[in-house]
């Protein structure tokens, strides 16, 4: 059964009336109800907050990495383990086939229903987790197979375990090694970016953020508890952030918007999965036509002009 949120209400409404027209074979009312629902979309869907954007973001419905693995990948084949600890759910590593083009994706995983939640450690990975993500990328670049990365995590998991495996060691060594892995390396956040957690899979050639994503530092409601020590403070917080995809590209933090549906990828998958696809393939080809050292020179300037400034 599909999830509507507050300011979803009389969209959730429209919707209804749309499904018991079709019961009863009133195709006039169904038509009607169907203009008055494109509308509503269109009125609800352009004047969103940030604050709205973010739960647009973490919508239980909203396609998550494995979601967008079956419909992108053809022939796809799991790969496990970090060779050291463990296989770390919360992180899928897949090799198969994109549009024709033979890809290794790499997706943070959040998990539907409480079983597969706590499976997946609710997209929150473990330093075994990045290290099976360097892995995938090793191989990628000993085959010369171009990478996908999907992020969505609410940030790497801050437990003891974690931390006395290195943590903070395995995000750094990411971030050293996917600046200088020999091929195209594609970034999209589709869901919530959440500070190193979600870093840790964003070094690539190109970063671009879903229309309803947010990448950011800190959660907002971590934000509020630090600046204000109130949960109410939680909206004001996100606007303060600036971590919708509109104020990043305007900051120059990430390189392009994704058009997922207007309604959101969660009442149209295909469509969001599809534009995903779009953008990989025409930017994998753009990253081929480079050698690989006109590559690498153009990712490490992309990398070092984060942040900087002049007088």
């Amino acid at each position: 059964m599909a999830t509507y949120l507050d300011f979803e209400s009389k969209i959730e409404k429209l919707q209804e009336e749309i499904i018991s027209a079709h019961a009863i074979a009133n195709m006039e009312a169904v038509e009607k109800y169907q203009k008055e629902l494109e509308k509503e979309v269109e009125k609800t869907f352009s004047t969103l907050s940030d604050y709205q954007k973010l739960q647009l973001a973490r919508h239980p419905d909203r396609p998550y990495s494995l979601d967008y693995i079956k419909l992108l990948m053809e022939d796809a084949y799991e790969i496990h383990g970090d060779r050291a600890f463990r296989d770390d759910p919360a992180i899928l590593c897949y090799i198969g086939w994109i549009g024709g083009q033979k890809t290794m994706l790499i997706g943070e995983q959040k998990g539907r229903g409480v079983k597969n939640k706590i499976k997946r450690n609710f997209g929150m990975p473990n330093p075994e987790g990045y290290r099976k993500a360097l892995r995938a990328v090793r191989l990628a670049e000993k085959f010369n197979i171009p990478v996908l990365m999907l992020i969505d995590t609410p940030g790497a998991y801050p437990g003891l375990g974690a931390e006395e495996r290195g943590q903070s060691e395995a995000i750094a060594r990411n971030l050293f090694e996917f600046a200088a892995t020999k091929v195209p390396m594609i970034s999209v956040v589709i869901g919530e970016g959440g500070s190193g957690g979600a870093l840790a899979i964003g070094v690539a050639d190109k970063l671009a953020m879903m229309r309803y994503s947010v990448f950011s530092v800190i959660s907002p409601e971590g934000c509020s508890a630090i600046l204000w020590n109130d949960a109410t403070k939680v909206e004001t917080a996100t606007k303060a952030l600036k971590i919708t995809p509109n104020d990043l590209l305007e900051h120059q933090l990430i390189d392009d918007i994704l058009d997922e549906p207007l309604i959101g990828a969660h009442r149209d998958k295909v469509t969001a999965a599809e534009a995903i696809k779009a953008y990989y393939l025409k930017e994998v080809e753009a990253l081929k036509a480079l050698s690989i050292d006109a590559m690498l020179d153009q990712r490490y300037q992309r990398l070092t002009a984060v942040g900087a400034f002049s007088e």
